[in-house]
């Protein structure tokens, strides 16, 4: 979790300065649905991405 944790500050929030909650969260969102867990290996996907998987389960 620390190394995630590290990713996430690193990639999606270091230095940024949000006006509203609601744009932190949006920033949050993004980050986890459109980067971390489409680039992401998953163990329990045959070591594929979300989007590799899928893409092999349906061809």
């Amino acid at each position: 979790m620390a190394s995630w944790n590290h990713s996430f500050k690193v990639t999606a929030v270091h230095g940024e300065r949000f006006k509203t909650r609601s744009a932190a969260k949006h920033q949050v969102f993004e980050y986890i649905e459109a980067h971390y867990n489409r680039k992401r290996l998953h163990s329990k996907l045959d070591c594929l991405s979300q989007i590799a998987f899928e893409t092999k389960k349906v061809a």
